[in-house]
């Protein structure tokens, strides 16, 4: 791995939430090779400076549970295809990075042996402390989860400093900015008024999990570049929540 640079970083262990919208190109289905190979650059830049990264990523490029309330495909099992879906991202996000020759290990909550290994939690502490970044794949296991819970689970799970979600817009804002763009950007937010202006940051669980354990959370951009770099420099970027 290329030598680490002389930026000290603000944050020694970060857990990043990756939609799988980040990995699709404008056809909005599927992973698009330059989308893929630039969050891999991304992460590489950030484990140069001696970070400690691991992911939770989403399935949104391939499918939705949510999105079958109102079909004729049951709920669980809908979910249950996210799940692999995750998986699906999960091991092209290995590849993008172990081209960019960055150690990396998938462990999944939903067992498929013989592709990816099981979570433990022992282990990827181990594995991050050895400088790997490590991959969280299929949610928590279990169905009528999100990814947003499953990101605020492993994030207190692996005491992490710093839980980022990346997102489309540049923060967290009191209206869609895409819809409305006269709506206020907040550039700092307690988990209390997220929960009282039912701001829709993370799903609620996701919110009183980090709340609780009192693990801040930063909302960004990822499509800015180098707006992860930034932020474990410990420069303000996007809308920190805590």
């Amino acid at each position: 791995m290329p030598s680490k640079t002389s930026q000290q970083p603000a944050y020694k262990r970060i857990l990043l939430k990756l939609s799988g919208e980040a990995l699709q190109g404008e056809e909005g289905f599927g992973i698009q090779p330059e989308k893929l190979a630039q969050v891999g650059a991304e992460i590489a830049r950030v484990t140069q400076l001696g970070v400690q990264v691991a992911l939770v990523v989403g399935a949104g490029n391939f499918m939705r549970g949510a999105n079958f309330n109102d079909s004729e495909l049951d709920r669980v099992t809908g979910d249950q295809m996210g799940m692999l879906a995750t998986i699906m991202n999960a091991l092209a996000l290995r590849d993008a990075l172990d081209r960019k020759s960055v150690a990396v290990q998938v462990m999944s909550a939903l067992a498929v042996h013989g592709v990816v290994d099981c979570y433990n939690r022992r282990h990827a502490l181990e594995a991050l402390d050895q400088g790997q970044v490590v991959i969280f794949a299929g949610g928590t296991g279990n169905p009528l989860v999100t990814t947003d819970s499953a990101a605020a689970l492993r994030g207190i799970e692996i005491k992490a400093d710093l839980l980022i979600k990346a997102t489309k817009v540049d923060g967290v804002f009191s209206a869609d900015p895409v819809k409305n763009p006269k709506a206020d950007f907040y550039p700092t937010l307690t988990y209390d008024q997220v929960i009282e202006r039912r701001l829709g940051v993370m799903d609620l669980n996701a919110i009183l999990l980090c709340q609780e354990h009192n693990l801040a959370l930063r909302v960004l951009n990822m499509n800015k570049p180098d707006a992860l770099l930034h932020t474990v420099l410990g420069e303000s970027v996007g809308t920190l929540v805590q």
